[in-house]
């Protein structure tokens, strides 16, 4: 039996997450969540990327937006505004019930992870899904205007500062989801969503002992490219790589996650690579536009796996 570890975050990373959710049985997949996009904001709790992929497998998320959730009112926001209130990151009416929930939850001493399972449980998914720790870690993006929390830079600034570097703060105290780590013991291969390498998967990486205990497992662990052609799929990975001087490139995509890698997944348009990175590779369509490609893109992760595992 298949026992993949998925690490994943934001939205390019969700809609891997529901390919392989559609394939693979509860018992076969589990989602490693980033948080380091956590924070706390009117008083609410936000997991940003768990709430986008509890929207996705739940089959509430918003198509039209691209994150949130479906079918959204925006009564709350519109009288926040009216009273000269903060009201750059957009929450719905909707989407607030679950942080009220989730905040009261933590309040009453629940863990992340414990809230977490309540959160999905109460919407019908079955495969699980749990934040990286339940220890506090915070993406901080270093640019050219100093430093900005991740959420300021992402939504109130929308990527405009020229970024310079990032930082984990609470990453080397934080300690990596006993579920994962307990996981990683039985798993048969990792797979690496196409969440963007600098703030989605390297928060998770940066937990210690997780990246060490992914070594020594010594299985395949395969990352889906999130640079098709030069470009990323979904937010702001190719500027970040051409801000810091790299290359917005697959092929430098592969050579970040460095040694982790046993297999890495290019999309056609990067078809030139194949067989020319120092990694095993495979190429399909990576472009995920319908729950079709979703799905084709999740068979092809997983045929690809099942072909390393079967090589040694």
């Amino acid at each position: 039996m298949r026992r993949i570890l998925a690490l994943t975050g934001g939205v390019g990373g969700a809609k891997l997450a529901l390919g392989l959710a559609h394939r693979l049985a509860p018992e076969e997949v589990l989602f490693a969540v980033n948080t380091g996009d956590d924070f706390t904001h009117l008083g609410f709790e936000i997991c940003p990327d768990l709430d986008t992929l509890t929207y996705t497998l739940s089959g509430l998320s918003n198509p039209e937006l691209g994150w949130g959730r479906v079918d959204e009112t925006w009564n709350f926001l519109d009288a926040l505004g009216a009273l000269g209130g903060d009201t750059w990151f957009r929450l719905g009416d909707r989407d607030l019930a679950l942080h009220a929930r989730r905040t009261a939850l933590l309040a009453a001493g629940a863990s992340r992870t414990a809230v977490t399972e309540t959160i999905t449980q109460a919407l019908g998914i079955r495969h699980r899904l749990v934040p990286m720790s339940d220890d506090p870690v915070r993406t901080i993006v270093h640019t050219a205007d100093g430093a900005m929390a991740f959420q300021h830079y992402f939504v109130r600034e929308r990527c405009a500062p020229v970024v310079t570097g990032f930082e984990f703060a609470g990453a080397e105290q934080a300690r990596p989801n006993p579920v994962i780590m307990a996981w990683l013991t039985t798993a048969s291969a990792v797979v690496i969503c196409p969440s963007n390498p600098f703030v989605s998967v390297d928060p998770l990486l940066a937990l210690p002992g997780l990246k060490a205990a992914i070594r020594a497992s010594g299985i395949p662990v395969v990352a889906v490219s999130p640079i098709v052609g030069g470009q990323a799929l979904k937010g702001p990975t190719a500027k970040m790589m051409q801000e810091l001087g790299v290359p917005s490139s697959a092929a430098e995509v592969a050579a970040h996650y460095d040694d982790l890698l046993t297999g890495f997944v290019l999309d056609h348009a990067d078809a030139a690579l194949h067989e020319r990175l120092p990694v095993a590779t495979t190429v399909t369509g990576t472009v995920m536009l319908s729950f079709a490609d979703r799905v084709s893109l999740a068979d092809s992760v997983l045929d690809f796996v099942d072909h390393l595992s079967a090589a040694g």
